[in-house]
């Protein structure tokens, strides 16, 4: 199903709308290359290629460069990154060989100040094409790192400069937007601080979550991206009927791959509504670190810490706790909301969630456990003596009380307005596991059609997702603010649950092409994405 609805066909409509089923939580291309890897780069050619004929706003257009312009980029933050096969060191004597932004899992985070232009040279090491698309980031359209729409693939071997203005301060990552290249170790924070920061604490902790299969056991993702493509025998169909055509998980059959099968049989969440992945991960890290060998944060009883966190993961959705503390919640996507106390939290793929905490005396886990999927990642928080927790402590807090972005309010200074739509946007999610046909509007990604905006339009966005798994919802160069009740935080990335729908406002603020799909990776790669075109 896809709709166009021009404001006549809403007015009147109240700005309140229902999220039912929603789980808040998904200059010229300049780069060589030609011929992506993976669904994202198929076209080779750059935005201005796909996009030259059609009327839409070229990704290197006057547009997007006055838009660039209004950003007013101050002081040049220069990087140098390269991407390169490597052997990473997860702890416990575990080393896998992988792909890495350096030799250290995550990579190392860049840190800049609002108000910056941030100059990034990508040196590409690695044997195929790569990118960097800049996650959360209201940028310039030519710099979103999507090979095929917005820039060609940067070839193995060649150099790309992603360069723009950081216009917002918040908790951001990076990482490829080609194939499932995100889910080896080609990931790393992005921390935009500002200049007028209200926020008081003494120290701050990165943390970012992931789910971790390269290099063991001869894996890798393209591996499990190949398993899952031949979809689940005896599901009878069922290509746009959930998982199966309505069958359960485990009463299905895995297919016979090469290596050991990654495909997760029979995992469940209520808080997921059902299924709760479809990859059946050998490690979870906090930091690049098994649980059996964590990374370990050093404070002072009494500090007031500052923790960013971030669900890198491919497939998984965390819950955290950080044990013996409460946590007070205060932006999500890297904007404020109205502070509120939780014990724990939920993150979809790509998600980010900043909270002080004021640090006890001794030694606390902070658990992250892999929704559903009997497993957990660990770090520790240690600000005296005593032992280490084991590696399977489950803090009491993870059964507390858990805060959803759905029950978040904006900051009064990024609250969006209240205005009608004028234009609201209808897409369904479609696909299952026997097929594995992820997509929207039952088909699968291709650069060329697109959901048209105009500049300075409110856009509402309403997810409906008919099928039998929840997914994390991401779109490029925007927030937008969460519809259920008026006030709703901004994000970028958020859950809707199967059955449910998402319902999303935005304005269109920031010309281009951009993509919005599915953060799981692998139901991204199967087709779950689709492009928004400004209009000239």
């Amino acid at each position: 199903m896809r709709t166009h609805i021009t404001r006549r066909s809403v007015v009147g409509a109240s700005l309140a709308v229902a999220g039912t089923g929603v789980l808040a939580a998904c200059s010229s291309s300049g780069g060589e290359g030609s011929g992506g890897h993976g669904g994202h780069g198929q076209s080779g050619k750059s935005g201005q290629e796909t996009e030259a004929a059609d009327g839409f706003v070229e990704p290197g257009g006057k547009e997007v460069a006055d838009a660039e312009a209004a950003r007013r980029g101050g002081p040049e933050r220069k990087v140098r990154l390269t991407a390169a096969a490597a052997r990473l060191d997860l702890g416990g004597g575990l080393t896998v060989p992988s792909w890495a932004y350096g030799d250290r899992l995550p990579g190392k985070e860049v840190r800049a100040t609002a108000g910056d232009t941030l100059a990034l040279t990508l040196a590409n090491h690695l044997p195929e094409p790569t990118s960097l698309h800049w996650h959360g980031l209201a940028l310039r359209n030519d710099m979103d790192g999507v090979p095929g729409l917005t820039q060609r693939p940067v070839k193995a071997g060649a150099e790309f400069t992603y360069r723009f203005a950081l216009a917002h301060p918040g908790t951001y990552w990076f990482h490829p937007h080609s194939g499932v290249q995100q889910d080896r170790g080609l990931y790393a924070p992005l921390i935009v601080e500002d200049p007028k920061e209200p926020l008081k604490y003494d120290r701050e902790w990165v943390v970012v979550l992931d789910d971790w299969v390269d290099g063991v056991e001869g894996s890798t993702p393209d591996a499990v991206l190949a398993e899952l493509s031949k979809g689940m025998r005896g599901g009878g169909g069922g290509g746009h009927e959930g998982h199966g055509g309505g069958m359960t998980r485990a009463s299905l059959t895995a297919p016979d791959p090469e290596g050991p099968s990654r495909m997760m049989m029979g995992a469940r969440s209520e808080l997921l509504g059902g299924d709760a992945g479809d990859v059946a991960y050998p490690h979870y890290l906090i930091n690049g670190r098994v649980p059996g060998d964590p990374s370990v944060f050093r404070a002072k009883p009494g500090d007031r810490v500052r923790l960013r966190i971030v669900n890198a993961g491919g497939d998984t959705a965390f819950r955290v706790a950080l044990g013996g503390h409460e946590m007070t919640v205060t932006h999500t996507d890297g904007f404020p909301v109205r502070h509120a106390k939780t014990d724990a939290l939920l993150l979809g793929m790509g998600e980010r969630y900043d909270v002080l905490i004021t640090a006890g005396d001794g030694v606390f886990p902070l658990t992250a456990v892999a929704e559903g999927k009997n497993a957990t990642a660990l770090a520790l928080l240690r600000t005296g003596g005593g032992a280490a927790p084991a590696a399977s402590v489950r803090p009491k807090e993870l059964s507390g009380k858990l805060l959803t972005a759905d029950r978040l309010r904006a900051d009064a200074s990024v609250a969006l307005p209240r205005r009608t739509p004028d234009r609201t946007i209808g897409i369904e999610l479609t696909g299952g596991m026997a097929k594995y046909d992820w997509g929207f509007d039952g088909k699968p990604y291709s650069p060329g059609p697109r959901h048209e905006v105009r500049s300075g339009e409110r856009v509402r966005l309403v997810f409906r997702n008919p099928t039998g798994m929840w997914h994390p919802l991401h779109l490029h160069g925007h927030t937008f603010a969460l519809a259920n009740a008026a006030g709703g935080p901004r994000k970028d990335t958020a859950i809707v649950l199967p059955n449910g729908t998402l319902t999303v406002d935005f304005d269109a603020d920031n010309p281009g092409l951009w993509m919005i799909h599915c953060h799981n990776v692998y139901h991204a790669e199967a087709g779950m994405m689709t492009v928004l075109g400004y209009r000239k």
